[in-house]
């Protein structure tokens, strides 16, 4: 099928419609969003376009001031938006490939809205739902063939932007070319991870999710336990999200996760777990008092703040509805869970405890693991589908058939049936057949267990993703430390991967990349910097590793200091004048060191997902990584040229404040804007391609008969630049905005940025400047107030200004 989506329509522009429309505005997608003309306007308004068209302004509105942000660029995105009224400008439905329902879940207006659709749409355009449960054939019956075979659902999930999982779900007749299209665009130019459902209702992450929530707040009741417990355990400790199970749903609302609850109700009458979906009746009362979560500022959670200024947390007690002060939650199998390394460890250790909590676990843990089981073939073909959901829509680290992995299928089976649970007649099958787990390593593939089969199959991966795992697996790994490793991408490209805590840059992985480029020159054609993570969101990298620089200078060894960053010096000179192309495949938080390994690298190709920047100040520092002289050289070279040296004010303004502020970009357009990313980069939507997009780079340079970047001297904006910053930060630290010692590290970054005591103009080789910024490293580590800020960044992960 020869198709492109050039422009896409969204009917809809709530919270999910205004955010899908963001998304498609960010991938560079012409979009017209459309909503109903409001139903209160005077005689007067009928008449204004601007009163028509009020309620989808308001939509746009609230997707360009939401937090966090929808749309990749505020600025430039939004402009590839027009917005319109379902009664004016429907006709504009015409010129669209794409058109996106996302309108109230109710079978009457839909099928209202996709007959007026299908009387303007041009043939050949692709149509889908976003609903949450409503049948397609309710939808879509009573229209043409040719309507029903571009027909299909999308169901995106909210904040749209950051939820990797979009459920696919064919129609009675739509076209298998159309499903392979949209399949390949949304993974490719959307960024989403795609997962196969059935039309059933809530499909697959809803079904399966809602039971697990309804189970889950129902039995706090039978055995008794606090919200702030059950959020102690079914966080962190059992692999999900930090807000856990009810902060999670005060982020959602209230008002959303009870219709979905209720509507699974209503539509699964034959579910032999449907009791576990109706939602205790303390919830409805907070539904009903409009105690709705963080857009009521009030849910299961709420903060108060005292007359001294000081913040309250409390929580709803279901007996009461009342809100009071919590404490700390802690059960024996928490603690038991803390010394465990490895994420099954720790389930193992809580879903196998004796007290009160790990019973609560137990239970809610077993009664899910029944429940996803059960809905193999009803809900999804697969275990891989069922499991992708709950990461990529829940956040989940691991779905329901790899956390039964972890603990075991037979003891867990045992368990259950000693309990009297009604394990399923496949999960016997299963464990008399000889198998012990659903997924297995063989030959260094994964393979999945396939009930339908009875046999083991290739976990599906796209053909243009490259998985590190798969790679170890097969033992490509080449050269290994504890905070890195090389690994043989194939065709002559390694890949330099980070695997030290949060991916912290140490000394132990700089070393380990100048032997890495060591190799290379003499083994490969190029290199990747780039990592995979595994279950939930990781860093490419949070930073330079500041619990070894802190031991150091409280040990008051700062030539150990100055060697260590003389080292990478070292390593970030060696990357960029390889005499191979060497690309950074960086995704999420790339700060601190961690944006320097980018900026160092010949290109980067980026996961539109990117939070960028030089953050050492919060640290009490300036950057040590050559991270100010190569955002100055993307200043100098990228922005547009000008005649004299003296016009570059307004550019060095632009990147001192970039240090000064710690700003970090809030994606990797953002990145570009900032001077952190140059033209010639490129950004890619789905983090699960980025290493083999990194590859196809590096091995397009080669082809291109790539030439290292000569070492050249560039003009600094000296003294002249200094003394405009520092009058002022005297300024500032006169009217109290910033302490003597931020005033301090400011004109630090300031001297090191503008290239020392030198006129303006001069030219300046690299490592004159990396002098200078070693010098204002190490010299600050020197002092009792950094040395407090870092401490307090190293435990708190905030900035403590001194």
């Amino acid at each position: 099928m020869q198709k492109r989506i050039t422009k896409a329509a969204v009917i809809g522009s709530g919270i999910m419609g205004g955010g899908i429309a963001a998304l498609m505005a960010s991938a560079g997608i012409k979009t017209l969003l459309l909503d109903i003309v409001p139903f209160d306007l005077s005689d007067e308004e009928k008449n204004d376009p601007k009163a028509r068209n009020r309620i989808v302004e308001k939509g746009l509105k609230d997707a360009i001031n939401a937090k966090p942000p929808l749309f990749m660029d505020k600025k430039s995105d939004p402009q590839l938006i027009t917005t319109g009224n379902l009664e004016d400008d429907i006709d504009k439905l015409a010129d669209c490939d794409w058109i996106v329902e996302v309108v109230v879940e109710n079978v009457k207006v839909k099928q209202e809205l996709f007959s007026k659709v299908e009387k303007v749409r041009k043939k050949g355009t692709i149509v889908s739902s976003n609903t949450s449960g409503i049948p397609l054939k309710d939808m879509s019956g009573h229209l043409s063939d040719e309507f029903q075979q571009h027909f299909l659902g999308t169901h995106f999930f909210n904040p749209v932007r950051y939820m990797h999982l979009l459920e696919i779900i064919p129609g009675p007749k739509t076209d298998k070319a159309v499903l392979d299209f949209m399949a390949d665009f949304c993974e490719k130019y959307l960024g989403k991870g795609i997962v196969w459902a059935k039309d059933t209702p809530n499909f697959i992450g809803n079904r399966i999710g809602i039971q697990g929530m309804g189970k889950a707040m129902n039995a706090m009741l039978e055995h008794g336990l606090t919200i702030p417990e059950v959020d102690a355990i079914f966080g962190a400790p059992m692999g999900r999200p930090k807000t856990a199970m009810f902060k999670t749903s005060d982020l959602v609302g209230l008002d959303t996760m009870y219709h979905v609850a209720k509507n699974c109700y209503e539509m699964c009458p034959d579910d032999e777990m449907r009791d576990t979906m109706a939602l205790p009746e303390f919830v409805g009362k907070m539904v009903e008092n409009n105690m709705l979560g963080n857009k009521t500022k009030g849910g299961f959670y709420k903060k108060e703040l005292t007359e001294e200024w000081k913040t309250i947390r409390k929580v709803i007690n279901p007996e009461t509805m009342e809100y009071e002060e919590y404490g700390k939650a802690d059960f024996p199998c928490l603690a038991e869970a803390k010394k465990k390394s490895a994420l099954p460890e720790k389930v193992r250790a809580i879903v196998y405890g004796d007290d009160k909590g790990a019973k609560y676990a137990w239970d809610v843990t077993a009664t899910g693991l029944i429940y996803a089981a059960n809905r193999i073939p009803e809900i999804s073909d697969t275990i891989v589908d069922i499991d992708n959901a709950m990461k990529w829509g829940y956040n989940f680290e691991m779905g329901p058939f790899e956390t039964w992995d972890a603990i075991g299928v037979k003891e867990s089976v045992e368990k259950m049936e000693k309990e009297g649970r009604t394990v399923p007649e496949k999960i016997k099958k299963f464990l008399d057949a000889g198998n012990e787990t659903f997924y297995k390593i063989e030959g260094g593939r994964r393979y999945f267990y396939d009930f339908a089969s009875g046999a083991y199959k290739p976990v599906p991966v796209s053909e243009k993703q490259i998985s590190l795992y798969n790679l170890r697996q097969e033992n490509k790994v080449v050269k290994s430390s504890g905070s890195c490793s090389l690994i043989d991408l194939g065709d002559g490209v390694f890949d330099i991967e980070f695997h030290s805590k949060m991916n912290a840059v140490n000394r132990e992985m700089i070393e380990f990349m100048i032997e890495a480029h060591e190799y290379v020159s003499k083994n490969g054609v190029g290199v990747v910097v780039g990592n995979q993570a595994s279950g939930m969101p990781a860093p490419f990298s949070a930073g330079g590793d500041l619990g070894f620089m802190l031991g150091l200078a409280k040990e008051g060894k700062f030539s150990e200091i100055d060697d260590f960053i003389k080292t990478v010096h070292q390593s970030i000179l060696a990357s960029k004048y390889a005499p191979y192309p060497v690309v950074a495949a960086p995704f999420g938080l790339a700060l601190g060191g961690g944006c320097e390994v980018c900026l160092s690298a010949d290109r980067v190709v980026a996961n539109a997902d990117l939070f960028m920047g030089l953050v050492e100040v919060g640290a009490g520092l300036v950057p040590g990584g050559g991270g100010m002289m190569h955002l100055w050289q993307n200043y100098i070279r990228y922005k547009p040229q000008v005649a004299k040296i003296t016009d570059y004010s307004g550019f060095f303004i632009q990147a001192f404040m970039h240090v000064a502020q710690a700003k970090v970009s809030g994606s990797a357009a953002e990145a570009r804007n900032s001077g952190f990313l140059r033209p010639a980069d490129r950004i890619v939507f789905n983090k699960d391609l980025l290493i083999g997009e990194a590859k196809k780079e590096v091995l397009r340079m080669v082809d291109d008969c790539y030439v290292p970047p000569r070492k050249e001297k560039f003009p600094v904006f000296g003294r002249e630049g200094q003394g405009m910053i520092w009058s002022e930060m005297l300024n500032m630290k006169t009217g109290g905005y910033i302490t003597p010692h931020m005033e301090t590290i400011a004109k630090r970054a300031c001297y090191c940025m503008a290239g020392g005591d030198v006129p303006q103009g001069t030219q300046v080789s690299e490592e004159y400047l990396l002098k200078l910024e070693r010098e204002a490293f190490v010299d600050l580590w020197r002092t009792e107030e950094t040395q407090k800020m870092a401490e307090h960044m190293m435990n708190t992960g905030k900035p403590l200004f001194l």
